[in-house]
């Protein structure tokens, strides 16, 4: 593929930013892109699923990297893969599951690339007990801003490996990876719903719950909020056991009929999501779950990727698109922080249109997102007056010792981000040692100054 001018964004598609955006077909064109365009300022987007800007580069080239997308080798006695970064998950979840194996940290979507999960050190229902992605990969090898490729693991390349993790793919472009797969029978969760009313039933059922089940996650009716009364549904999920299935179902555990994606076929000029739509869905949705507070069986796509059913789901936004804004606190402040950021977004009017709480437990990368603790996500349309109302979100995230995740934030202030990464400094000394002359750029890292002028 030809260097080609175009308008890139994340999910959200807030900002649009205007790029040159490059293809290598190989790994060997790959290579020569960093060695024969020297002063070229790069930046590797996998399948821009990360929300904001940080996926994009405005000054120099964005280099897609899906093409990049083999299955090296499997290890089927020990679980684990090797694969090229522009692998997804999607791809793994199809090949694998079918055999038993699934990723053992999965997120709210299966179209992300391996090499996104890497710099966005993505997190999933289980990460109080498994951790974020870090966890489950062994090591990776990465191409630097000087053309070196070099293996990084938990014993060579040691800060390299940790500053790559959440590092928003500023430290290099990851070749390929080896992460370890977990074994499961089945190819259907366990799940159980059960509907709260307010704000002290909901923590009080999720804290009981929660350490029985390998999988929690709170759906919370933003639109509804008065005071302590928060609707909200808890989700919670354990892979199922073959003699958990339907007997007729026994002789094939791992069938997989995953749902055939549907578009949102065209993109209003006007986002459909209002609190009209929105105070109509959430309660028909609260309403729903009454009927379903026994453990029922659902298949994993189904469990894992609900807003996967709706391909292009964020079209329905409109051209302005939207903003997520994912924060989390530590856990003796996770109470106070929650209902401090519910309430100001009511207060501003400005309800979230998706709103989801689930607990973690902790990453190792230094600009990892997750803290032990609880996180809130919240989806809002672009629209006037919301800049403002997010920057009162930010001090109270702060005020409680919390922090906003890099791979959804499109407007995050610089001072901001350093107080809430004390780390900081010291991944931008592992960044400054490995591309000593700024070549992975995006414009999240302009934006943040996260990297000299």
């Amino acid at each position: 593929m030809p260097d080609v001018e175009m308008k890139l964004s994340g999910w959200g598609r807030f900002p649009m930013v205007e790029t040159v955006a490059t293809r290598p077909e190989k790994l060997s064109a790959l290579t020569g892109l960093i060695r024969e365009k020297p002063g070229t300022a790069l930046l590797p987007r996998g399948a821009g699923r990360s929300y904001g800007d940080a996926a994009v580069n405005p000054v120099g080239r964005t280099v897609l990297m899906e093409r990049l997308n083999r299955m090296l080798a499997f290890d089927a006695e020990a679980g684990i893969l090797w694969c090229e970064s522009g692998v997804t998950l999607a791809d793994i979840i199809s090949t694998f599951l079918p055999r038993g194996w699934l990723p053992r940290v999965i997120p709210g979507t299966k179209f992300v690339t391996i090499g996104g999960a890497i710099a966005s050190d993505i997190h999933g229902k289980n990460n109080s007990s498994a951790g974020s992605f870090s966890s489950c990969v062994s090591s990776f090898t990465i191409l630097l801003a000087s053309g070196e490729t070099v293996r990084c693991s938990r014993d060579d390349n040691v800060s390299l490996f940790w500053a790559t993790f959440g590092g928003m793919g500023l430290t290099g472009i990851i070749i390929d990876v080896q992460l370890t797969l977990r074994r499961v029978r089945t190819s259907a969760i366990r799940s159980t719903c059960i509907r709260a009313s307010s704000f002290d039933e909901m923590f009080a059922i999720f804290e009981e719950r929660e350490l029985r089940n390998e999988y929690t996650v709170v759906w919370i009716d933003a639109v509804s909020i008065d005071g302590s009364l928060v609707p909200s549904v808890l989700m919670f999920g354990d892979h199922a056991e073959v003699e958990n299935l339907p007997p007729g179902e026994r002789d094939r555990p791992l069938a997989s009929n995953p749902r055939p994606g549907i578009p949102v076929p065209f993109e209003p000029p006007v986002g459909l999501v209002h609190p009209c739509t929105q105070a109509l869905f959430n309660r028909f949705y609260y309403r729903f779950h009454a009927a379903t507070s026994e453990e029922h069986l659902v298949p994993c796509d189904t469990y894992f990727f609900p807003l996967d059913v709706a391909l292009n789901w964020h079209r329905v936004y409109g051209r302005p698109g939207f903003l997520q804004y994912a924060c989390a606190f530590p856990l003796v402040e996770s109470r106070v922080g929650v209902k401090r950021i519910l309430d100001r977004c009511q207060s501003a009017g400005m309800p979230s249109s998706l709103v989801v709480l689930k607990k973690f437990g902790h990453a190792a990368g230094w600009l990892s997102f997750p803290i032990p603790g609880y996180t809130l996500a919240m989806d809002f349309p672009a629209r006037p007056g919301l800049l403002p109302v997010l920057d009162d979100l930010d001090e109270i995230v702060m005020e409680h010792g919390g922090r906003v995740y890099l791979a959804k934030d499109a407007r995050l202030r610089p001072e901001v981000l350093r107080k809430m990464y004390p780390e900081l400094g010291a991944w931008m000394k592992v960044k400054a040692a490995v591309d000593p002359t700024t070549r992975f750029i995006s414009a999240l890292s302009r934006r943040l100054e996260m990297h000299p002028r």
